[in-house]
């Protein structure tokens, strides 16, 4: 692949918000035989199959100009789910009060695993942004820099 997947989002981003839609998260999952490129869409209405098409045709194009990636790949959009990945500063503040599951790169506290109430994010200029979690009672302070992967919760 030519560019990393900050560099995928950053070239995708500006055509998908132009029609009225959030890029939730970027995946590229390289494998043999069937690369995936999977985008995650939302806007407060919902995600319909349509949305998906229209976004899915407007990346394609991108990417068709630009050619970042140099393999075979499929291209997957799609709704993000009760289970919503939280990638960016905003969106640990948009569900701050949701339940969260977090898995750090590495322990903090001992631990990589983290299932709590999203309690905030506060800037720190020695870590950079954090997010407060609630944990058995407990309160983390887990660097977003450092998280590998982060959900909501759904509640059903």
């Amino acid at each position: 692949m030519g560019l990393t997947v900050t560099g995928l989002r950053t070239m995708i981003e500006p055509g998908i918000r132009a029609l009225g839609y959030e890029l939730v998260d970027v995946e590229y999952a390289p494998a043999s035989g069937r690369n995936l490129l999977r985008i995650y869409i939302d806007r407060p209405a919902g995600i319909t199959v349509d949305d998906c098409a229209k976004v899915s045709r407007q990346v394609s194009a991108a990417l068709d100009v630009e050619d970042p990636i140099s393999e075979a790949y499929t291209l997957e959009v799609s709704s993000p789910g009760l289970d919503r990945p939280l990638v960016k500063r905003e969106d640990f503040e948009r569900f701050t009060g949701a339940s969260i599951k977090v898995r750090m790169r590495e322990a903090v506290m001992e631990r990589r695993n983290f299932k709590g109430l999203l309690v905030g994010v506060e800037g720190d200029v020695v870590e950079g942004d954090v997010i407060v979690v609630d944990v058995d009672q407990e309160r983390y302070r887990l660097p977003i820099a450092r998280i590998e992967r982060a959900r909501l919760v759904p509640s059903l």
